[in-house]
């Protein structure tokens, strides 16, 4: 998307983050969650450690060639894209197997394409802002959101490696409407991912937290190649807070 020749156009729809079913099996599970606000904790609620996991993730680039001429081959761009992560007890009967958690999370992108040399083979490729939120759309006690600006920037190796990183700063709220006024405590203020592919075989990790309270998360992962159309299995390892919106603060 960042050349001429690979420009897929305005609004078509595409995908963003990976589209995903998976199992989970966690060594606890949030069975009543809190926060620092006033009204806030729920009670407690018989969830079970297994659950399903479903990502629906799409995005549209809305203009493009805002800063950048056609004739240079590189395309600035600005995109919309929304990205919804569930949480659904399916194996949990006894409660009539809820959803026990939905993250909504809409954007607003601005990507500059960008061509430097950098030491050891690498090669910076763009820079971007975004306008993030990020909420699970429940009333009081279970209402969580937040919103934030995030600056970023992706870098290559040949055809095989890749490193972005995040950096972003949270958007105040008033204390009266801020469901979760420690969130930064545990999410932190950025992040540092990977991808490196081999033969088909992808393998991605990610890093996050907050420095002066020593909380975060880490994930690491492996994705196959395709073995029915565009289907790939994946194996996930998560260990930290955050792993989804109400989970900010549980480990």
């Amino acid at each position: 998307e960042l050349e001429t020749g690979s420009d897929c156009g305005t609004f078509g729809i595409r995908g963003y983050r990976p589209i995903s079913l998976s199992w989970l099996g966690s060594d606890s599970v949030n069975t009543a969650p809190s926060s620092p606000s006033a009204g806030h904790t729920a009670s407690y609620t018989a969830y079970r450690t297994s659950e399903a996991r479903i990502q629906l993730s799409v995005r549209t680039k809305i203009a493009r060639g805002i800063l950048t001429e056609s004739e240079s081959g590189h395309n600035d761009s600005l995109w919309f894209g929304y990205s919804q992560q569930s949480y659904w007890q399916l194996f949990n009967g006894g409660i009539s197997r809820p959803f026990r958690a939905t993250d909504h999370e809409p954007e607003i992108t601005y990507i500059y394409p960008a061509d430097a040399q950098l030491s050891g083979g690498w090669r910076l490729r763009y820079g971007g802002i975004s306008a993030v939120h990020q909420s699970n759309g429940q009333s009081l006690p279970l209402s969580r959101s937040w919103n934030r600006v995030v600056l970023m920037a992706g870098m290559e190796k040949g055809d095989n490696f890749r490193v972005m990183a995040r950096a972003w700063a949270r958007l105040p709220e008033s204390s009266e409407k801020d469901d979760n006024p420690d969130i930064t405590d545990y999410y932190g203020h950025g992040m540092l991912s990977g991808l490196y592919r081999w033969r088909g075989h992808s393998f991605a990790g990610w890093l996050r937290g907050n420095v002066g309270t020593g909380k975060g998360a880490v994930q690491v992962g492996w994705t196959s190649p395709p073995f029915f159309g565009p289907l790939r299995a994946y194996v996930q390892l998560f260990s930290g807070y955050g792993e989804s919106l109400i989970d900010n603060n549980w480990k």
